[in-house]
Order: structure tokens, then sequence, then C-alpha cells
């Protein structure tokens, strides 16, 4: 084992409150571990007033953390799983998925009310194509409005914006510490989160024993198998995390339930559907789902919705 672990990650405040976690655990596993971890800012880091999907989100915000694994400059990678692309580097694998936080988006608003209650054409501040469809499809007289940025900048702009409310990932705001800000809990019926969403991934070499062995301490087994049905439903629809895809996994005594969307960026057409089936068969339940919803014009929505946007693949 080497004398010093190097943990890559991006430097915003929550990529590095998850690094540190990951860091917490891993020692508590190894006392005798030395562990260091380097920030780092990515291009997505970089690109502030652009939208994501206008951009193309391959790598978004892990080129250059893989880059850095590849050269051996840092041993793992430690990602939001919600930003991993589905196809890897060749010789990068994820070693390990930590325990997944509850994975749903909350509500945030100026005066504490809820979606329901909020005024009619209330402005909502997101960065996802996949809540704007979401929302639009629940309260189709919502103003979404584009805003960029890390948990911190986007909690800035909502207030200087003097937006209605802001839609956020529950993970990162309970990591922050900004619970007591939260209107709602955003139920899943209305919108579900992101592939991965609430759940950090860590990314290895894949000929690195020693760090695939060390890593396994914090590997949660239900929280991977979870995340890899959403990530095949996702790779087999051929979309990326900055498409109108929201998918959830769910594994309990061996069962694992996995529940998909795909809306149009208006909220007019969604297709929405899950299935159930062994844990061990993750891959396959993702696929099944994907060809259902394919199926059921999933395809034609997802090139609507490139074309209007301008979504770069």
């Amino acid at each position: 084992m080497p004398k010093e672990i190097i943990i890559g990650s991006r430097d915003s405040d929550l990529a590095m409150w998850q690094s540190r976690w990951v860091a917490q655990a891993l020692r508590r596993a190894h006392p005798k571990q030395a562990i260091r971890i380097t920030g780092m800012k990515t291009k997505g880091d970089h690109i502030l007033e652009v939208a994501l999907a206008k951009i193309g989100d391959k790598g978004l915000f892990t080129k250059e953390l893989e880059v850095a694994l590849l050269s051996d400059t840092i041993d793992m990678a430690v990602h939001s799983m919600k930003d991993l692309p589905t196809g890897l580097p060749d010789g990068l694998v994820i070693g390990a998925v930590c325990q997944r936080e509850q994975p749903g988006d909350v509500l945030i608003s100026r005066d504490g009310a809820n979606l329901d209650n909020l005024r009619q054409g209330a402005r909502i501040g997101t960065s996802s194509l996949r809540r704007r469809a979401q929302l639009l499809h629940y309260r189709p007289d919502l103003q979404m409005v584009d805003i960029r940025g890390n948990l911190n900048t986007r909690l800035r702009k909502f207030k200087e914006q003097e937006l209605d409310a802001i839609v956020l990932a529950y993970a990162g705001i309970k990591r922050l510490g900004f619970e007591d800000m939260i209107s709602q809990y955003i139920p899943y019926e209305i919108c579900l989160p992101a592939v991965g969403q609430g759940s950090l991934g860590i990314e290895v070499r894949a000929n690195d024993g020693a760090i695939r062995e060390l890593i396994a301490a914090v590997d949660h087994a239900p929280s991977r198998t979870a995340i890899q049905a959403e990530r095949a439903f996702l790779k087999r629809l051929e979309g990326g995390c900055q498409v109108p895809i929201g998918a959830l996994g769910r594994v309990e005594d061996g069962t694992l339930q996995l529940e998909g969307i795909v809306a149009g960026l208006d909220g007019t057409n969604a297709v929405r559907h899950a299935v159930t089936g062994p844990a061990d068969d993750a891959a396959g339940l993702g696929n099944r789902l994907a060809e259902i919803l394919l199926d059921q014009g999933a395809g034609d929505i997802l090139r609507r919705a490139r074309q209007e946007y301008g979504i770069n693949d």
C-alpha cells in the first residue's frame, strides 16, 4: 500500500465535503493509512453562463480528474455519481459506490410555499432539464429560469434574481447544512431524481488492485445495485446527465424496483413506468425498463428535446 493515498476532487465546497467524507470513512477502515485530498477545477466549473446541455455533458465534471488518475497523479477520484458518464475511459472503473443519501429533490421558496401553493406563473430556478420537464408536467404554468453554478452560487443567484423558488438535490443541501432552508421534499410521484443522485462514486485505475481492495470497505452493495440499474437504463436510452430522464432504483430483500421517466421539455409529453425483478439482474432490469419506455415513445421525446434545446451529445 502507498505511504500516502491521494484523493482527487472538484474544489467546490460540496465536492470537497464529499471527498472529506470518503477520506474519513477510509481512515476508520484503515487507521494507519495516510490520505490527502487535492482539489481541482473541471470544465463544467469554468463554464457558468451557458446551459450545460448546450455544451455537451460527457465528462464535464470528471475529465480533469480522470486525466489525473490515468497519469498517476492521484490514486482515486471522488465523484457525485450523477456526474459520471455511463461510459468511462479505458483503464478506469467505478471501484466503490458509497451508501446513498436520500436521492430526491427539494424546493426552496422565498416564503416557504410548496409546489401547490406557489403563485400562478412562479419563476423557478433550475439548471436541470430533468427537473424542468417534470415540474412543467405537474404545473404547466411555472416559468423555468436557467441557473448555473455550484450550490452556494445557485442559492445566491436565487436571492439576487428574486426567484420564487429553486429546486436542488436534497443530498447537497443536507451535506452543507442548509436543511433549514427546505420548503418541500418533492415527492417522487412529481419528480424522479437524476440517475445516481445522492451517492458518491470512487473511480480508480482498473489495474490498481491495492487501491481497489482498500476502497472495498466503503462500497455499499444495495446502493451500487440500484445505481447500476439506473445507469443501464440511461445508457440504453443514449442519454446523459443533461437530458430529461429521471430514474430511481430501490433494493429490498433481494428485490430491485426500478422506476423511470422520459419527459418533453415543455412537460406536455411524458412516459413513465416501473419494473421489478431480482437484484442480481440490475443491468437487465435497466435495459428492460428502457425498452418499455422506448416502445411508449421515449425515443421521439428525447429527439425532440435535443433539437429544441440544442443539446450536444
